[in-house]
């Protein structure tokens, strides 16, 4: 008669020491009496998860970027940096598109010039010139400075994509576009360079999402009047007044665009408060434009510049004025 395979207890039970919160190696499991062979059954049965090879993490843990960074900190060589949206995210800036919260991308890891690129499972990157100024650590971790990010994410994403990232981490590292364009005579010559150019005196932390930063742009390059990002404006125009706070506005033409993502626009609650606060904000004068995702696509960015000129010259023929007579 066969013998029913052995019931495995609960890691925390077995092994107290075994640092479940955070990645951990297969040679700081063997320091607390884990072989092996018992990290491998315990993958199968689901109470670890392999972050890659030789290095484990509790199944409960969330598969994040910053978890896989902190994981490569473990088995890394000193020479490697973590780059671009995952050293972004590593200092609480998240660039990445929306599955990624659910499967984590490739950590992007560089070598500095002369050394042997990272190949592991679950890593992407190559070589890179770095200063000593650019990289920071982080919970350990060498990573690029937020105004080091924002200059190689500026040169080598896409123009929406990296003007997005180039506002956030100014808006989470209090930079301004002039310290990038400070920068820029370091980069001269290097792939990128003609687009960080252009972007740099754009920057604007004030900028609170990542679709917003691509709406603001998109107009300017339409040739839209400037946009303003989060304007505030006081119900009566008193002190006192009850505050709405507008994603892009041009105050002298009372043009506001709003940008209603899932996250914080789609409740029964969230949309009655929208409509409220912006019945008032008409009511004084405003003219609101409201996006949603449609109308933002990735792959075509003619889509958000149109539905913004159409409702900018419905919005100037109500006050009988002409498109050109229109303030930047």
């Amino acid at each position: 008669m066969m013998r029913p395979p052995a019931v495995i207890p609960p890691l925390t039970d077995r092994h107290p020491a075994l640092p479940l919160a955070v990645p951990f190696t297969t040679a700081q499991a063997a320091a607390v009496g884990v072989t092996p062979d018992v990290l491998t059954r315990l993958t199968r049965s689901g109470v670890l998860r392999r972050v890659f090879d030789g290095v484990y993490v509790d199944a409960a843990a969330p598969d994040t970027t910053l978890h896989r960074v902190r994981a490569l900190a473990l088995v890394l060589p000193p020479s490697a940096v973590v780059c671009d949206e995952s050293a972004a995210w590593a200092h609480g800036v998240d660039l990445e598109p929306p599955q990624a919260r659910v499967v984590a991308p490739p950590v992007q890891v560089f070598q500095l010039p002369g050394h042997t690129r990272v190949r592991k499972a679950g890593c992407a990157g190559g070589e890179r010139g770095l200063r000593p100024e650019d990289v920071e650590v982080l919970d350990g971790v060498p990573v690029l400075s937020p105004l080091r990010l924002a200059c190689d994410l500026g040169r080598l994403r896409p123009r929406d994509q990296a003007m997005a990232a180039m506002d956030a981490l100014a808006r989470q590292a209090g930079f301004t576009g002039a310290d990038v364009e400070r920068c820029l005579p370091r980069f001269r010559g290097m792939r990128g360079v003609v687009q960080l150019r252009d972007l740099a005196p754009r920057t604007d932390a004030r900028a609170m999402s990542v679709l917003e930063s691509w709406v603001r742009l998109r107009c300017q390059d339409g040739g839209l009047p400037a946009l303003t990002p989060q304007v505030e404006v006081r119900r009566g125009g008193e002190p006192w007044g009850e505050l709405a706070v507008l994603d892009l506005a041009n105050e002298r033409l009372r043009f506001a665009v709003e940008y209603d993502g899932a996250d914080w626009h789609t409740s029964p609650e969230q949309r009655a408060r929208d409509e409220r606060r912006r019945a008032w904000l008409r009511a004084e004068g405003w003219w609101i434009v409201v996006l949603t995702r449609r109308d933002v696509p990735t792959h075509d960015r003619q889509v958000t510049v149109d539905v913004v000129r159409r409702e900018l010259e419905r919005c100037l023929r109500s006050t009988r004025r002409s498109f050109g007579d229109t303030p930047a």
